[in-house]
């Protein structure tokens, strides 16, 4: 009977404190590097994006015989416009999704005429902050403008 009793007895409190002190130190040492890691894929993410959308917008140029006006931006990739005339060269949805995606931090990517050093566009995210400018994990990404 006593050896039986022996088997069921459970952890003790002590026991169960170290083992929860070993967990918070490993979360402690690794947690920071994961985080890390973490908004790099974020930063890789939205510049990949932003040279999908590049790529898509001269595709819709191609159609159009021009970019996207600041007042139509990036909608124009998925609904056709007004203009009757520009619309009937318009070939899209040209994403397919059907709908321009967010930027990794669920903001809309920024769309304006016309881009700094010649560029026709800027197409870019305000980063981790979701204001312009900023620094380090907080700049903007992209084809920035002037």
């Amino acid at each position: 009977m006593r050896l039986r009793q022996r088997n069921q007895r459970g952890f003790s409190l002590i026991e169960m404190i170290v083992v929860l002190v070993i967990i918070g130190l490993i979360m402690g040492l690794v947690g920071p590097r994961l985080f890390g890691v973490s908004q790099k894929a974020r930063i890789d993410t939205a510049n990949t994006q932003v040279k999908m959308l590049r790529g898509v917008l001269t595709t819709m140029q191609l159609d159009l015989a021009r970019f996207p006006s600041a007042q139509e931006g990036l909608t124009l990739l998925v609904s056709p416009p007004n203009d009757p005339q520009v619309r009937s060269k318009w070939r899209g949805p040209y994403l397919d999704d059907d709908k321009v995606p967010l930027d990794p931090w669920g903001n809309p990517y920024q769309y304006s005429v016309p881009g700094a050093n010649g560029q026709p566009f800027a197409l870019y995210s305000y980063g981790a902050d979701g204001v312009r400018g900023g620094e380090g994990e907080g700049a903007d990404i992209g084809i920035l403008p002037p």
